[in-house]
């Protein structure tokens, strides 16, 4: 199964791409859009749903997760960030692709084993488990990773029946 991990932001938002194989998880693709902090928040909205729209074209994937926003210590931000996250989903569902959330904590536990995992731990459980050698240019990248990630392992529990 092909899964699109998202970590919603506005400014910059992580996306990656893995596949769920029989034999474990392995990374298609990984990165980050940005927006112009300049331009208007719909032209920003617009540009993320291109860019989602295009990354959708062009992986293909099965599935989508992404990260539940539970709280934000700068209220305009977390509007933002919603609208994003909102925009993310609309996207999905448009290219018939059903996008689940994952509460943070459930992320983090189901990557590293302690849902309180630090940043680094989490980068440090998704480079282990997609096999890579080098580190991620954003923290983005790795939190959209473990939420695909947090989806594959999710659906493996599901058909086994636990």
């Amino acid at each position: 199964m092909r899964i699109l991990g998202i970590d919603p932001g506005f400014g910059r938002l992580g996306y990656g791409v893995i596949d769920a194989e029989p034999n474990g998880l392995r990374l298609v693709e990984c990165g980050v859009i940005e927006t112009d902090k300049r331009a208007a928040v719909a032209n920003r909205l617009v540009e993320i749903r291109e860019k989602i729209d295009a990354l959708i074209r062009s992986t293909k994937p099965e599935a989508a997760a992404m990260e539940r926003l539970v709280f934000a210590a700068n209220r305009t931000t977390a509007m933002d960030v919603a609208k994003a996250a909102g925009v993310v989903m609309l996207t999905a569902a448009d290219a018939g692709i059903e996008i689940v959330e994952y509460l943070p904590s459930e992320i983090k536990l189901t990557v590293s084993g302690n849902g309180a995992a630090h940043k680094s731990q989490i980068q440090f459980m998704v480079a282990r488990l997609l096999n890579l050698h080098g580190g991620f240019r954003l923290d983005d990248e790795a939190d959209a990773l473990a939420a695909a990630i947090c989806h594959a392992h999710s659906q493996r529990a599901a058909t086994r029946g636990i």
